[in-house]
Formats: structure tokens, sequence, C-alpha cells
């Protein structure tokens, strides 16, 4: 279900920067240094100041897009997200 939803991004995402009328090597590479360019600027505001925690999800979406290893990252980050939430809110409920 979440590799379907995660092609139809894929593919809007393609049309929309008219990446599908690019050859898929070179797409592959062009969404690989736009990803990665996003995600080093995500990592590096953990240090600066900045929105790190909506810029590094943003450059593993666009990875996501064309590498099967950041869509498993990006799964792995959406499970432990919600496994804090679900902690967290539970510790909120028991304080009250």
């Amino acid at each position: 279900m979440a590799w379907a939803r995660t092609k139809d991004i894929s593919q809007k995402f393609n049309r929309a920067l008219k990446l599908d009328q690019l050859s898929n090597p070179v797409r592959r590479i062009l969404i690989g240094i736009l990803g990665g360019l996003v995600l080093l600027v995500g990592i590096a505001m953990i240090i600066l100041p900045g929105p790190a925690i909506v810029v590094i999800p943003l450059g593993l979406a666009i990875l996501s897009t064309e590498f099967a290893w950041a869509r498993r990252l990006r799964e792995k980050a959406r499970e432990r997200f919600k496994k804090l939430k679900t902690r967290f809110r539970k510790k909120s409920t028991e304080r009250r």
C-alpha cells in the first residue's frame, strides 16, 4: 500500500519537473543530486539554525522516488516517529 502511494508521488514529481522526459540514468542522477543536497542541508541544520526536522524527511522523500534504500530508510523513520508519538501521548495522558 505504501509502495503504491510512493509510486504515485514519484510519477507526479517526475511530471512536475518534466523528469519523465529524460532517460532513466540521467533522471536518477539528477534526483540523486537534488535529494542528496536537500538531505545534506537538512543534516547541516541539525547544528546550524533551521528546520532540520522538516528538511531531512523532504530529502529522503525526493531520494525515495528513485532509490529503494531511501524508501526503506524513510519507512523506518516513519515507524520510529509513530512509536515516539504513541509513547509521548501515553506519557502525557499518564500525567493528567
